[in-house]
């Protein structure tokens, strides 16, 4: 299993799945975030978190703790 925690800087990628339950995962959601969208990773921390993405065109930026919940391509 990948997920967008494993992926590089500068690297477009799909979401498979969301794990998770409860307020996490509609966190996630509620940022715009769910299956089958496309993430473009723009920014990792030097220590890992917070991770900066872009999807459906808004620039977001998640902690690493939710960036292992998201499974890609």
């Amino acid at each position: 299993m990948k997920t967008l925690r494993d992926i590089e800087t500068g690297i477009s990628t799909k979401v498979i799945k969301l794990h998770g339950e409860g307020p996490t995962k509609r966190r996630i959601m509620d940022m715009g975030i769910t299956k089958g969208c496309e993430l473009f990773v723009r920014k990792v921390a030097p220590l890992g978190d917070p991770i900066e993405v872009t999807v459906r065109g808004y620039e977001l930026t998640l902690r690493k703790a939710d960036a292992q919940m998201i499974e890609v391509e």
